[in-house]
């Protein structure tokens, strides 16, 4: 067709046979643009009404995870109590004890983790705004009496300044508190030493005194220290032993909390719906452990390849789907101890198998997830096993890894099978292949967390905390282990 010179290209449905069958035909191409408009335009008033509404869905989801957890009566509650002050005069006993016995002065600490444990206070509670450049320091120093019985004498090196404020904290003693002040212009740790020898002449000073550290003091107190008279020496021995064995108080609190978290997961689970995003999963179980009144202090959210990586690392955007494997490691602080359990499994929505061909017709995706499953659980039941007294740290590190590697998938588990658990989420000892040295004690309380990562795909670990016994199996802290993907 030929306009005023210009050549026009008809549509390739256009066939100019006659005027009627031209109106027709325009008549049916302006009803589809119109069509398609109007398409557009509901998908957009839908999209913009789908997110109006994601936030009540999102506190919905909220209320259910809440209330689910709540509905339980929280019997895991019953047994676990704030720690008496008799319970941290014990423990500084203890510790006396056992510097007499591995020939130490003294045990030197500043606040955190070691500090609360043997005083109730941790770094934020004395320096709330960032860590202090002017020394705060408990001195646990054995003192034997005439009926030859080993007690602490618990003094703390503090400035001038911040004496009553330390006198405030409401530390767990029975006794007066006993200072040893400094001034500004003063050297702490020269300060520190006077009062050791009291009175004596100089001449009397035979000897420095010899006093132990953990990892926890920063290197510039050590070296003030190791400059100025004493002598030195890391954590190790009976004194590192002290924290690691549980009494029966801390032993109740660490079942409330870790058998607390582990029915969090498995409650937010039941209310889960797809489109949900990682982070969105983190935020309620949070608040859902708050309801209890434990307080999270991580959460690690991830799907599918996400958890590949055994500690994240992405945005946390990812959204649920049916056939997602869920990894959930969460950890949370009742009365100054941790948690720190880890579950893999299925959405609600995702229909277990029940009959030998709806099985048959998973996909081989799905497939390798169950068996991987299956595997892990294995893997931590083997890790169990193997857990009693007087065995290696090493030897539990083994036995898990010893089948997962059977398996095929040795490569794929990346780390070690455990740690120590108390106040401190990660303490010594550690379960890993090379710590031959450690040898484990009644008391001892690890976690389990054999895992299986497979980049691109899937991860899947089950981690539990664990009692270790004199024989037999060692008592599962955190409530009831896992049963499948449909039951974590």
């Amino acid at each position: 067709m030929e306009e005023k010179g210009q050549l026009l290209i008809a549509p390739v449905w256009y066939q100019p046979r006659s005027s009627s069958s031209s109106r027709l035909r325009r008549c049916l191409f302006t009803a589809i643009i119109f069509a398609s408009t109007c398409f557009l335009l509901i998908s957009r008033y839908l999209d913009i009404t789908q997110s109006k509404l994601s936030p009540n869905r999102l506190a919905e989801f909220q209320k259910c995870s809440i209330n689910n957890f709540l509905s339980t009566g929280l019997p895991f509650l019953d047994n676990a109590a704030p720690l008496p002050i008799s319970e941290f005069v014990q423990r500084r006993n203890n510790l006396a004890v056992a510097l007499h016995a591995d020939k130490i002065d003294a045990f030197i600490v500043e606040p955190g983790y070691t500090f609360q444990y043997y005083a109730n206070i941790s770094q934020p509670d004395w320096e709330v705004w960032e860590p202090e450049e002017r020394p705060f320091l408990m001195v646990v120093q054995p003192e034997v009496g005439e009926d030859g019985q080993v007690k602490a004498r618990t003094r703390f090196l503090c400035p001038t300044f911040e004496v009553e404020r330390a006198r405030l904290l409401g530390m767990p003693f029975v006794d007066e508190l006993e200072f040893v002040s400094w001034e500004e212009h003063w050297n702490p740790y020269e300060t520190l030493l006077d009062s050791w020898y009291g009175a004596e002449k100089e001449d009397a000073r035979t000897r420095a005194p010899k006093i132990m550290v953990d990892d926890e003091m920063r290197d510039f107190i050590q070296r003030g220290l190791g400059e100025n008279g004493f002598e030195v020496v890391g954590l190790g021995g009976e004194v590192e032993r002290v924290k690691q064995t549980k009494t029966v108080r801390e032993v109740e609190i660490l079942r409330a909390v870790n058998t607390g978290t582990v029915e969090a997961v498995r409650e937010i689970r039941k209310c889960m719906y797809p489109g949900l995003t990682e982070n969105e999963v983190m935020e309620v179980l949070d608040n859902t452990l708050r309801a209890a009144g434990l307080e999270p202090f991580f959460d690690i959210v991830l799907f599918d390849e996400n958890a590949s990586n055994p500690h994240g690392g992405t945005n946390g955007s990812k959204v649920l789907e049916t056939e997602t494997f869920v990894l959930i490691d969460v950890g949370a602080h009742l009365y100054g101890y941790s948690s720190d359990i880890c579950r893999t499994f299925f959405p609600p929505f995702n229909p277990k198998p029940t009959t030998e061909a709806e099985f048959s017709s998973l996909s081989s995706l799905v497939k390798e997830k169950l068996s991987v499953w299956d595997l892990v659980l294995d893997a931590q039941s083997a890790s169990m096993v193997a857990m009693h007294a007087n065995v290696t740290a090493a030897s539990i590190d083994i036995a898990a890894r010893t089948v997962i590697s059977n398996a095929g998938y040795g490569d794929a588990f990346t780390h070690r099978v455990g740690h120590g658990i108390g106040i401190k989420a990660h303490e010594s000892p550690y379960m890993n292949k090379g710590n031959t040295e450690t040898l484990l004690v009644k008391g001892m309380t690890f976690t389990s967390e054999p895992g299986v990562y497979l980049v691109d795909k899937f991860g899947v670990r089950h981690e539990d905390v664990l009692l270790v016994g004199k024989e037999g199996l060692p008592e599962v802290l955190s409530g009831t282990r896992a049963v499948g993907p449909w039951d974590p």
